[in-house]
């Protein structure tokens, strides 16, 4: 009797748990064609993964930040108000990001770290006045040029320099690292001395206390210096022309190709001219 009870019994539990793991079965079918009607994809956790990651990738493609490279001591272009750096390149660099869909970070450095920060990945982009010539071309790749400028010569009221080639055999203040540097470098094969500095302010400091005989430095910054400073003049003729650009990491393209695509725009819109006209006025 006890065993043909446990028989009945067992066989009754089978038929209960069949039943239960077909309506499961069932359920769940019925909440896999719901989704797919409907469109709701909670049911299917893989979906939901499958599409948060490619959402992140479209995030991380049109988002991020833009790092700066740049010399805050080179006004009107960048330098500080109270704890900020501003100037012309901030303007079009945070401008040039906006179009990337991307947020700016500036770092300040020496003017002679920005070339080795962007080719070791530290920034990825250098804005600071930066002339192109064909030594940084070996190290970095240029965007087109945004701004022309001049290389001026600033000498005490009074100098007997009177242009660029009454440099030969004197002693040049220039920025180290700046363009000025650069050309002025040639002069010191005909005699003339070059002393270097870290920031522009101190090579002019250098001519107020007559260390030096001029200082060679990119026409805009020379104004500024000239106009804080009583008894400095800027000569009429230029010592050199050029162009500035950004620099980028040699072989990135890619980087190159997006920030003047935003130049152009920029350019064509009128915004370029606005950020200049802010801080250069015409004579």
């Amino acid at each position: 009797m006890k065993k043909s009870l446990a028989i009945l019994m067992a066989a009754m539990m089978a038929v209960t748990a069949a039943g239960c793991g077909s309506k499961q079965e069932e359920t769940t079918a019925a909440q896999t064609t719901e989704a797919v009607e409907t469109g709701d994809t909670t049911a299917a956790p893989e979906d939901a993964e499958t599409e948060a990651e490619a959402e992140g990738e479209e995030t991380a493609a049109t988002g991020g930040v833009l790092t700066m490279g740049t010399n805050a001591e080179f006004p009107p272009y960048e330098y500080y108000e109270g704890g900020d750096i501003v100037g012309i390149d901030v303007e079009i660099m945070a401008a040039v990001a906006k179009e990337m869909g991307m947020e700016l970070q500036v770092e300040d450095m020496a003017f002679d770290s920005i070339i080795p920060a962007i080719s070791s990945g530290k920034v990825d982009v250098g804005a600071a006045g930066m002339t192109v010539t064909e030594e940084r071309k070996a190290s970095v790749d240029f965007t087109n040029t945004y701004a022309k400028a001049s290389q001026m010569i600033i000498v005490k009221e009074g100098s007997e320099i009177a242009g660029p080639a009454d440099l030969e055999g004197k002693v040049i203040g220039v920025q180290l690292g700046t363009t000025g540097d650069l050309y002025c470098t040639d002069l010191e094969e005909t005699g003339s001395t070059i002393e270097r500095y870290n920031k522009g302010f101190e090579a002019v400091q250098a001519l107020l206390q007559d260390k030096i005989d001029a200082v060679v430095i990119d026409g805009e910054p020379a104004k500024v210096f000239v106009e804080q400073s009583e008894g400095l003049k800027i000569l009429e003729e230029a010592f050199t022309e050029e162009e500035y650009a950004m620099a980028v990491k040699k072989g990135n393209t890619e980087l190159v190709d997006n920030i003047n695509a935003a130049l152009e725009k920029l350019e064509a819109d009128g915004t370029l001219d606005e950020i200049v006209g802010k801080y250069i006025t015409a004579e």
